[in-house]
């Protein structure tokens, strides 16, 4: 507004001058209360893996250039001063299969005679793939004439020969280790059994391989799923999962000595009642999905929920332009920061005094969490200050699931061990591009399975696979996936 403009509307009168101070209060009004509806959605836009559940692969990877502040000289590849050293342990004896002896006849210095000590000598060790690292063989049920019966007759073949079919044990494991361990697809697989092996394999006919493993892993992957119910503490996480285009999701449980996935088109509770049932007497460590809730609720369910999502979820309410729910959350996350101290101080402390202490800085983190909680309502009644007001009313509702692991020996505050175990299957997920039977369904929930749970046991989940392959092929009783504590 002009000069004169102003000047216009003063002469008029008052009551012209009322209805313009009006109207621009309204339009001030209406646009502060834009800025901050749009300063919120900044901070919605702007979560990472630090402030919210995103996975940090969906984060900006850029980072700026802060060679200005880094101070020192550029530290040197490779390892560093005092680190200890690691040397591969020598073949032994037993396995060497040829050695290349080198004796001199003569001095190198004087070229006179020389002695054999009774010394070692020097070693170079060298490992290599033999031209063809396979082994080929055929079959043959020859003719015979039954002057009796006047028909030709075959002797039947092997049982096991027939079910190997053209892999036998080893190259059958090896297809499904390259398949689900090195997320290599069925395409790459069969170049390197082309360029590598020398043969030529379809697609299809690895596709019956990977489905002959999996039929081999049928009886340890039920033995788990029929476990699991009666686990003492479990840890469950979800991803996206791929199959014909339609979605599906990959839920991972970890319990203390093994780790199982199951594939469903639900991301709901029904999975959790159909996996671990109605009457879970154990704890389930989880995030604040609503699956979980809905689970806890209807079938009284003691659960852990994941403190370190609860922090990122905090931590968002401190990059909310409101001041007083920013104020709210670095409160609570200083009470976290002291509890977290305290976790940190516990080789330090006896044991009941390591628990008072969580107990009392329990309840300093729900007494800050449901105290002076930011609120305001607009003209229209609702709630400006609803990210606060909904952290306390989660506190109010279901705190005391946050901090089951006081009480409960050997539960983890966070829900980091199923997120680990179910890590390499978003790597298995971008190469595969997911799967497109329930056959398909089946083979990576055994075998992601078996990979899981080896790592975790320190076995070799080539090995396994070997033994369960062997077995299916002959018929024997398949290698358990729980290890022997007598």
């Amino acid at each position: 507004m002009t000069h004169d403009e102003a000047l216009a509307l003063y002469n008029a009168g008052p009551k012209i001058v009322v209805k313009s101070l009006c109207d621009l209060s309204n339009t001030i009004e209406f646009h502060h209360e834009q800025i901050k509806s749009l300063k919120v959605k900044i901070a919605k836009l702007s979560k990472n893996s630090s402030n919210s559940s995103k996975r940090p692969s969906s984060d900006d990877i850029t980072k700026p250039n802060n060679k200005k502040n880094k101070k020192g000289g550029k530290r040197k590849i490779g390892g560093q001063p005092g680190h200890e050293r690691h040397v591969r342990p020598p073949f032994t004896d037993d396995q060497i299969d040829k050695t290349h002896p080198y004796i001199l006849t003569g001095c190198p210095v004087c070229e006179g005679q020389v002695s054999i000590l009774d010394a070692p000598p020097r070693i170079i060790q060298q490992m290599e793939l033999l031209e063809v690292p396979i082994i080929k063989e055929e079959h043959r049920s020859y003719p015979v004439w039954c002057e009796k019966c006047q028909q030709i007759h075959y002797m039947p073949f092997p049982a096991n020969v027939v079910k190997e079919g053209l892999f036998k044990e080893r190259l059958t494991a090896l297809v499904a280790y390259m398949k689900n361990v090195c997320h290599a697809s069925f395409s790459t697989i069969r170049k390197f059994i082309r360029d590598v092996l020398g043969e030529n394999v379809s697609r299809g006919y690895l596709r019956k391989v990977i489905e002959k493993v999996s039929q081999s892993l049928e009886a340890p992957y039920s033995e788990l799923l029929d476990r699991l119910p009666f686990e003492q503490r479990v840890n469950v996480d979800e991803t996206g999962h791929k199959e014909n285009k339609a979605k599906f999701w990959t839920w991972v449980f970890k319990a203390e000595l093994y780790v199982l996935f199951k594939i469903d088109k639900s991301r709901g509770s029904k999975v959790l009642i159909d996996v671990l049932g109605k009457e879970f007497n154990g704890v389930l460590g989880c995030d604040y999905f609503s699956a979980y809730h809905k689970y806890m609720k209807d079938f009284n369910v003691t659960i852990q929920f994941c403190i370190a999502h609860l922090i990122r979820d905090i931590r968002f309410l401190t990059t909310l332009p409101d001041e007083e729910s920013k104020a709210y959350g670095e409160k609570l996350l200083d009470e976290f920061r002291n509890m977290f101290k305290i976790i940190h101080e516990r080789d330090y402390m006896i044991p009941e005094d390591f628990t008072n202490a969580l107990e009392k800085a329990k309840e300093r983190i729900v007494t800050a969490a449901l105290q002076d909680v930011p609120s305001r309502l607009n003209k229209n009644g609702k709630e400006e200050k609803r990210e606060a007001k909904n952290m306390a009313n989660r506190f109010r509702k279901n705190g005391k699931a946050y901090f089951e692991f006081i009480t409960t020996p050997g539960i983890d505050p966070t829900n980091n061990v199923a997120e680990q175990a179910i890590r390499f299957i978003v790597i298995d997920r971008h190469v595969t591009q997911g799967t497109r039977s329930i056959k398909g369904r089946k083979s990576c929930e055994r075998l992601w399975t078996v990979i899981a749970t080896c790592a975790l046991q320190g076995r070799s989940a080539f090995n396994f696979i070997l033994q369960a392959v062997k077995a299916y092929f002959k018929n024997g009783p398949a290698p358990s996936l729980i290890p022997d504590t007598s």
